[in-house]
């Protein structure tokens, strides 16, 4: 048997064509366990619904709390299940706190882990997701990387485990929603035309829990954008709005589904985020994306030109405003070879899964 371990909502979504790639080969007994680090259960189930997934086995309900507490009891309540489940392969997808703990209570059982999205490296160890995901690559035995960037750093660190290149599993997700989204009416409900607004999504403590710096950032944005008479949507929790009511210029909105996001991205003039998600996303759909981090760990789409990084500089987001809806830039990016593979990642993967299964691998492991 082998399991899936998924705890946040870009889990479940660069989980799917994993999953679904499981479901047509049919011949392989295949569980999922949701940890329930973001959501409890009935929250989490409307994004497997959407994105078509079965039901987990088992939600651990671990829910929200500091990183040091999800871990540990991530770790803990796991350790029951996958004892009784017997899993000859635990699969963990990118770089949560669920993926951390997932891949370490599984080592500790002597489960075998395989790391879909490895690689991936800013070289900012003040970031949890960067600690996370070089401890998970270290203790896997199976990687899984997106890019050739990705390999080439697995390389250099020396990595114990096996490492392939399968291409970017969440491009294979990007693709299979792509005309689920063009149905969104989300820009009719918004009242939006297309190419008339940006979209915009801030969620990282470091630019959040500070108003301060919020401010900043939404500000240094307006000001920005003033004359280019475009609308900025911004879809944000709400302790984010609340910080954010005397801010009248930007329409802030409740989060929405992953449908109703990629639309806005699809069609936006602008994309201004600090998600390593919608950054991808963004240059998938070819839109200029702002950045609000000092580095990011998907480095191909600044490399290529479509993304910049301004941190919460006001100066440089002023900058980069100005440079990215350049009509160049637009053209540009439409000629931009994607460097994240063909959308065939899940197969490739479920391929050397298979071929894998023995656990036919350096003695090293054994």
């Amino acid at each position: 048997m082998i399991a899936l371990v998924v705890g946040t909502r870009p889990q479940i979504i660069k989980s799917a064509p994993l999953v679904h790639e499981f479901d047509r080969h049919g011949s392989i007994d295949f569980q999922i366990i949701h940890t329930g680090q973001h959501y409890d259960y009935t929250m989490s189930k409307i994004f497997f619904d959407d994105m078509r997934i079965p039901e987990p086995v088992t939600c651990l309900g671990v829910g929200s709390g500091s990183h040091v507490y999800q871990i540990a009891e991530i770790i803990l309540r796991l350790e029951g299940i996958l004892s009784k489940l017997s899993p000859e392969l635990v699969i963990v997808p990118g770089d949560t706190n669920s993926a951390l703990a997932s891949a370490l209570a599984s080592v500790k059982l002597n489960i075998p882990v395989a790391h879909i999205e490895a690689g991936p490296r800013c070289y900012d160890m003040s970031l949890p997701e960067e600690v996370n995901r070089r401890i998970i690559d270290h203790i896997s035995r199976l990687l899984f990387a997106p890019s050739k960037n990705c390999v080439s750093n697995l390389i250099q660190e020396n990595v114990m485990g096996k490492i392939f290149s399968c291409g970017n599993i969440l491009y294979d997700a990007y693709l299979s929603q792509i005309d689920n989204a063009q149905k969104s009416g989300i820009l009719d409900g918004l009242d939006l035309k297309e190419r008339e607004y940006a979209v915009m999504t801030i969620h990282r403590a470091q630019n959040v829990d500070d108003e301060t710096i919020l401010t900043r950032i939404i500000r240094a944005t307006m000001e920005g954008l003033d004359g280019y008479d475009l609308k900025v949507v911004f879809p944000a929790h709400p302790r984010t709005r609340t910080k954010l009511s005397k801010e009248k210029n930007v329409m802030l909105t409740e989060p929405v589904s992953h449908r109703d996001m990629l639309k806005l991205i699809l069609e936006a003039r602008l994309v201004l985020t600090d998600s390593g998600g919608v950054q991808q996303e963004a240059f998938w759909s070819k839109v200029p994306c702002i950045t609000f981090r000092d580095s990011t760990e998907w480095v191909e789409t600044v490399e290529t030109g479509g993304n910049v990084l301004v941190s919460a500089d006001p100066k440089r987001i002023k900058e980069a405003i100005d440079l990215m809806l350049l009509e160049e830039i637009e053209d540009k990016l439409s000629k931009v070879k994607n460097p994240y593979g063909d959308g065939s990642a899940s197969k490739r993967i479920l391929e050397k899964i298979i071929n894998e299964f023995e656990l036919n691998l350096p003695t090293k492991w054994l």
